[in-house]
Formats: C-alpha cells, sequence, structure tokens
C-alpha cells in the first residue's frame, strides 16, 4: 500500500466544508436537471435528448466528485488531492465485507426480483456486447458519486456523529440528490417509487458506512459497492429490494454495534 503521508505535516478540511460540499453538488446537479424538467423541448432542442450518456447528464451525475475535488485543491491543493486519491489504495479489511460485496449486495437484488416474480435471468437475454458496453458506462458514472459521498460528506460528519448515524444522514443526502430523476423521462429512476429507493439508498449507505470504516476511510470500497448497486447485471428487484438492503443493514449493525455507535476509531480525514 505504501507510505502514508505524516498528518502533522498537512491541514485538513474543516468540518463546515460540508456545507459548500452541497451547495455545489446539488446546485449543479438539480440546476441542469431543472432546467430539463421545466423546459424539455427547449433544452432537447438546443442540446439534444438526454439519456445516460449525454454531458450535461454526466456534468450532472459528476457533481458530489466536482464538488469534492474543487474543495480539496481549494484547501489543499495539489499536494492535498494527492492525499485525498491516495484513499484509493486502502483496500485491506475483514474478509466478510468482501462476502458482503460480492455476495450480499446481489443477493438483495435477486432476493427482491424473486419476490416480485421478476425474471431472474433477464440481464442476460440481452446481447454479451450490449452487456458488456451498459456494465462500463455504469462503473465510469454512479461510482465516481463516492469521491463525495465517502470522500468527503461521510468523514465530515464522523467527526461529530457516530458512524451509524452520520451513514443515515448521507443515506437521506444522497437519495434526496436523486429526486430530480424520478421526473425525467429515459432515467431508472421515472419508472420506480421514491419511497423504497429513500430506503434502500439509506439502508445501503449504513452498511457501506461499516465497510468505509473497516478499511480506514478507503475510497476504494465505496467505488466498489456503487458499482455494485448499478449493476446491470442483477435483475429489477425494485421496490422489494429495499427491504432486502434493510434486513442486510440491520445485520450489519448488530454484528459490529461497538464500531457503528461510537465515534472512537472512525475514519475523518478527508486528505489522507
Amino acid at each position: 500500500m505504501g507510505p502514508r503521508p505524516d498528518p502533522a505535516s498537512f491541514t485538513d478540511l474543516e468540518g463546515a466544508a460540508a456545507w459548500p460540499f452541497l451547495g455545489i453538488t446539488f446546485g449543479l446537479s438539480w440546476g441542469i436537471l431543472a432546467l430539463w424538467i421545466l423546459a424539455e423541448a427547449a433544452m432537447t432542442a438546443l442540446f439534444g435528448p438526454l439519456s445516460g450518456t449525454h454531458p450535461l447528464f454526466l456534468l450532472a451525475v459528476y457533481a458530489p466528485a466536482i464538488a469534492a475535488v474543487s474543495l480539496v485543491l481549494r484547501h489543499g491543493g495539489v499536494r492535498g488531492l494527492r492525499r485525498f486519491l491516495s484513499r484509493l489504495a486502502l483496500w485491506r479489511c475483514h474478509w466478510g465485507w468482501y462476502l458482503v460485496l460480492l455476495v450480499g449486495l446481489p443477493a438483495a437484488f435477486y432476493g427482491g426480483a424473486w419476490i416480485k416474480g421478476a425474471p431472474l435471468a433477464e440481464p442476460f437475454q440481452t446481447g454479451a456486447g450490449a452487456l458488456l458496453a451498459l456494465v462500463a458506462v455504469r462503473t465510469l458514472t454512479g461510482p465516481v458519486e463516492e469521491f463525495g459521498w465517502r470522500g468527503v460528506l461521510q468523514p465530515l460528519l464522523q467527526r461529530r456523529l457516530a458512524p451509524l448515524w452520520a451513514g443515515v444522514v448521507v443515506g437521506l443526502v444522497w437519495s434526496l440528490w436523486h429526486l430530480p430523476a424520478f421526473f425525467l423521462s429515459g432515467t431508472p429512476q421515472s419508472a420506480w417509487g421514491f419511497l423504497p429507493f429513500l430506503v434502500g439508498s439509506t439502508t445501503a449507505s449504513v452498511i457501506l458506512t461499516g465497510m468505509f470504516n473497516a478499511a480506514r476511510g478507503s475510497l476504494l470500497i465505496p467505488v466498489l459497492v456503487h458499482a455494485q448497486l448499478n449493476s446491470p447485471l442483477w435483475p429489477d428487484g425494485q421496490p422489494v429490494d429495499a427491504w432486502f438492503f434493510a434486513g442486510l443493514a440491520g445485520l450489519v449493525v448488530a454484528l459490529n454495534w461497538p464500531a457503528m455507535t461510537r465515534r472512537e476509531g472512525a475514519a475523518t480525514a478527508v486528505m489522507g
């Protein structure tokens, strides 16, 4: 993993940085998507139809990462950014967390799809080329959000809140940030209900919180988890899968109660 920078030689982001982070994140994303919601015909005429690969849609999706990198550069410069990105090299944690990543999360999707009667093999009914392309697109979009949510917001909140409650707050903010997508045709969220999404995202955030702290504030682990949550390889279990995520989150909290309910030992550094 390589040597870590000397923490005594660097000043991290202040806790108040959470507010400008949220301002940039919501302002950029909601501003772009509000234009499409309120003036879809005009925006489509100017920029073409909105899609998951449209440059302006990607700009909205990347807003949390843009906010995070902007703040890190503002307060720490290039050196601070290197320290921030060094958290991508943190991956060591108990093997049980990787079991949650590789088995538990997909099982939640399959469980939801099975109960609601959705075809479990539906993702593989498309051609291999199209499926791989979709995997690539989703891997390069949604997981980048984690540079903001778990890169900046989670550690800042954990300076004041126990990890469990910090994870709940991040999950609620994360869910609310997606709200405009529920009013835009062509997005996956347009076919879903917001309440199950809120439950699923918030409980997924709690699960991710345990993994994040177990890996000492890793950026890599949240990116991998987000990639699993967005993966087109799993069947559509909405809205039932939200309750599977809730059950998995309850198990994670119960098995890690001291670490989830005490601030001591939680990852609080943004820049390394």
